[in-house]
């Protein structure tokens, strides 16, 4: 039991001898060529909660989806079911049905120890409506497969920010819906950081997601939960042109391109209300031909040379402030990480936050890419495994997942 959210847990459960639904997420990168899957991280990810089950002498039925119709990683789960075989050690059935007569079937037969996944559920047309658990559960998805099935596991954080039919449907009708280990890790850690961070805490904000960094910033500012909040990438860029800086035309280009510029005036108002607690770079990484970098500072700009980092000063001032952090929490690179020597900045910083000695949690597909590209991510205390669920749990401090498990964590 999450005590804190009164959230049941596999803890709180008997699940020998029980037909155990798992909804996961292992949306996985996919070749666009092969349609090879090329990264299983995050079938890893689920390996645990699997293995306990297996254990336990659970009878697993595992729900998950794969990428998006019309998209080219929108593909089977066979593959997934063949890796998590090899992940586990042990046989993984798998049937190309979701709900169908065949679907059922192969749920009847399980064995205790045995796990089967089902096809992806995004091939149903009704997983993605946006729907509260309770019109969900008389979708036929629900209807379907919910009197198989004896437990139902969440485990999938990384899709908790949406009310899909797989992720919350089950809720209301099964006899006992419950977090799984994934699941409890992230809204344990999640909710600790939110609520009663160690100080200071410092959030570093980077990458390209200008509107979800504004959207983190106000909230966790203006909650009091974060005392400093250092900007890098698109967004320092977006928060340097909010404030009146020129940036110069191929920067601000950039920033058009990507929608950004309808921010501005919110950004600016932000600006001004939190002024000592946004720290927006004083000098930037530019790009003066073809993997050759010069530093300027930003009293320097505009500039008609692509900004791709923050630069020597910027990295040297978010090092101090760091250095004292107890919480830090990272979401984006400073920069283009992919790109010597724009790379320098986010390794400078992220070193200076493992450094720090602090609770150093770190969540989003490009820092986690750029961790595990740099060495570092083994060394950051905490990695989400959410990109979108941990914006949105650090803006809202819930989820509709974590609502449902909330909501049904008593039923029994």
């Amino acid at each position: 039991m999450i005590e804190e959210l009164g959230i049941k847990t596999l803890d709180d459960v008997e699940v020998k001898g029980k037909t155990v639904f798992v909804r996961v997420d292992i949306n996985s990168p996919v070749d666009p060529v092969t349609k090879r899957i090329i990264d299983d991280s995050r079938i890893r990810v689920h390996a645990d909660t699997i293995k306990e089950l297996i254990q336990r002498g659970a009878k697993v039925v595992i729900l998950a989806h794969q990428g998006r119709k019309g998209e080219p990683d929108f593909i089977s789960l066979r593959q997934h079911a063949e890796i998590l075989s090899n992940i586990l050690g042990v046989p993984v059935k798998f049937v190309p049905d979701i709900f169908g007569e065949e679907a059922k079937s192969a749920i009847k037969q399980l064995k205790e120890g045995e796990v089967l996944v089902l096809e992806n559920v995004r091939m149903w047309p009704g997983e993605r409506k946006k729907k509260s658990p309770e019109e969900h559960a008389q979708s036929e998805l629900v209807k379907n497969l919910a009197p198989f099935c004896d437990i139902f596991v969440v485990d999938g954080f990384a899709a908790a920010h949406r009310s899909h039919a797989s992720l919350v449907g089950f809720a209301p009708v099964v006899k006992e819906y419950v977090a799984g280990r994934v699941m409890e890790r992230e809204i344990t850690t999640l909710t600790k950081v939110l609520k009663s961070p160690e100080r200071p805490c410092i959030y570093i904000l980077g990458g390209a997601k200008a509107e979800d960094s504004a959207d983190v910033a106000e909230s966790v500012l203006g909650r009091g939960i974060a005392d400093e909040v250092l900007t890098g990438g698109l967004v320092a860029n977006l928060f340097l042109y909010s404030k009146g800086v020129d940036i110069g035309k191929p920067n601000v280009e950039v920033l058009e391109r990507k929608g950004f510029l309808t921010l501005k005036n919110r950004i600016s108002k932000l600006l001004d209300k939190f002024s000592d607690k946004i720290i927006l770079p004083v000098d930037v990484g530019v790009e003066i031909s073809k993997g050759v970098r010069k530093d300027l500072k930003v009293s320097e700009l505009p500039t008609n040379y692509l900004i791709k980092d923050i630069g020597e000063e910027t990295m040297e001032l978010y090092a101090t402030k760091l250095k004292n952090a107890k919480t830090i929490i990272i979401n984006g690179p400073m920069g283009v990480f992919e790109e010597p020597p724009f790379e320098k900045g986010t390794r400078k910083v992220f070193e200076a936050a493992i450094k720090s000695g602090g609770f150093v949690l770190a969540g989003g597909g490009h820092t986690v890419a750029a961790l595990a590209e740099m060495g570092l991510k083994d060394k950051v205390s905490y990695v989400s495994t959410g990109g979108g669920a941990l914006i949105e749990f650090l803006i809202k401090g819930t989820l509709p997942v974590v609502e449902a498990l909330k909501k049904y964590a008593k039923k029994s």
